[in-house]
């Protein structure tokens, strides 16, 4: 991956984050690890019968020209995600935690991004 590419995927989790932020979302980890796996975001609000975690794979885009970003979260992503997923709850879970996958985009090629927030994007197994 370029140093260009690099530095846009940054600043989209970074608008991301904020974005999460700006509705009540709390971010509990940063790019996340579990060997070659991660997690861009884990963030969490309280629901009302607990805590809501979310794991978010945020994609970037600089222009929606080939596609936007959501089509890029692909099978294997999601399996990928659910892995690390699993090790981020076998170590951080709590009592009453409610968890689901989502993703946002941040497409750049305006003044101001967009961003897209698909919530529950999908269900593992």
């Amino acid at each position: 991956m370029t140093a260009a590419r690099q530095e846009l995927g940054k600043r989209g989790e970074r608008i991301a984050e904020e974005w999460l932020a700006q509705r009540g979302w709390q971010v509990v980890e940063r790019r996340f690890r579990s060997g070659h796996r991660d997690i861009d975001l884990v963030v969490s609000r309280r629901d009302g019968e607990g805590r809501l975690v979310a794991f978010v794979e945020v994609k970037t885009r600089a222009s929606a020209d080939y596609g936007g970003p959501l089509g890029a979260v692909h099978w294997k992503k999601q399996r990928e995600m659910a892995h690390a997923a699993r090790e981020w709850m076998s170590r951080r879970r709590t009592a009453g935690d409610i968890f689901r996958f989502d993703v946002v985009g941040v497409v750049f090629g305006s003044a101001v991004p967009e961003v897209v927030h698909i919530e529950n994007a999908f269900q593992v197994r």
